[in-house]
């Protein structure tokens, strides 16, 4: 059993951030509109409280604190079983992806945008350890294999999480939602799924078709050319949309050599590619682009024009969760 590191973030007067070490098994209407509502970052008044916890678990899964650690107080020892580590009705489980920073990012907007105008944070545990290594789907039954053993690896974090205290489960992670089904199988809680929470943004947008007589038309892009892509095809063809994706012509001379050229630090080169791959997915007569990979996001900078036709479909899972954690924490009160 490896360990993986755990964070947790509550409120309880100020924030609160825990580090926790755990004994986890390795991982072998108006779209521009409602999308700018959440950009600005508020400038908190909040103290900031900062704490770490060591904690292990039993053979039974249960969880033992070892030893607390404090700015403002002493270490101190405990040895009772702790039924979870989080007691709030509205505790949000976070499964961490493939790149640490993606999942970074996604709890920076859930922390800003849920503290919103002096409201509390939504509180939350987050499990990470990104080892997946993913971006097509298996072909070689030793890569089911290994398939099968990165989805039960997920689905133990998961149960984890549940353990912890989540009262809900998303997953910030493009390619560990093509795995969706399989890791919330006999989960009992809510557990959104970031294409759902796409498609039904886009559904509440009412958007109109570029061509008369057509589908409203969306596209993807994504250097996964297959796994990351699953998750929002199915959904979005499920809610009536058409789904566009860029030829093969447009991924190897276009998408892929923008993600080098910034890796290589070619930052206006990396720009000007991704602007051509936007657009001819916009000439294919697409109302909004989904921006389904990490590389891709912040290429452009924030004011490019091109950028009010995409969509960072984390945005879409932060804004669900943010409202059934306002929601879970009103009826919990009413309670």
């Amino acid at each position: 059993m490896a360990e993986a590191k755990t964070v947790t973030r509550m409120f309880d007067g100020g924030l609160t951030m825990s580090f926790h070490k755990v004994n986890c098994p390795p991982v072998v209407g108006n779209l521009s509109k409602i999308r700018s509502q959440f950009r600005t970052r508020p400038n908190p008044c909040f103290a900031v409280q900062m704490s770490s916890t060591l904690v292990q678990t039993d053979e039974n899964g249960d969880f033992y604190e070892s030893k607390k650690i404090s700015g403002s107080s002493s270490t101190e020892l405990k040895s009772q079983p702790q039924n979870s580590l989080l007691s709030q009705a509205n505790t949000v489980g976070i499964i961490g992806g493939v790149s640490v920073l993606s999942t970074l990012i996604f709890l920076e907007k859930l922390v800003w945008w849920s503290s919103r105008n002096g409201e509390e944070c939504v509180p939350f545990v987050v499990c990470s350890e990104p080892a997946l290594d993913g971006g097509r789907r298996p072909v070689h039954s030793s890569e089911v294999n290994g398939e099968h053993i990165i989805i039960q690896n997920l689905r133990q974090k998961r149960i984890f999480l549940e353990k912890s205290g989540a009262r809900c489960i998303v997953m910030p992670c493009h390619i560990s939602n093509a795995w969706h089904d399989e890791i919330s199988e006999s989960c009992l809680l809510p557990f959104f799924h970031i294409g759902d929470c796409v498609a039904r943004e886009l559904k509440e947008a009412k958007l109109k078709p570029m061509d008369a007589g057509s589908s409203v038309r969306i596209g993807v892009l994504s250097t996964c050319e297959t796994i990351a892509v699953a998750p929002y095809q199915q959904k979005l063809q499920n809610q009536g949309f058409e789904v566009v994706l860029p030829d093969k012509e447009t991924m190897e001379h276009i998408l892929m050599p923008a993600v080098e050229s910034w890796n290589q630090r070619d930052i206006e080169g990396a720009r000007n590619l991704l602007r051509i791959a936007i657009q001819v997915l916009l000439i294919r007569a697409v109302n909004v682009v989904i921006l389904a990979s990490d590389e891709l996001q912040n290429i452009l900078p924030r004011e490019d024009p091109l950028l009010k036709k995409c969509m960072d479909p984390m945005d879409a899972l932060a804004r669900t969760t943010i409202k059934w954690a306002k929601s879970a924490k009103k009826v919990h009160r009413k309670t």
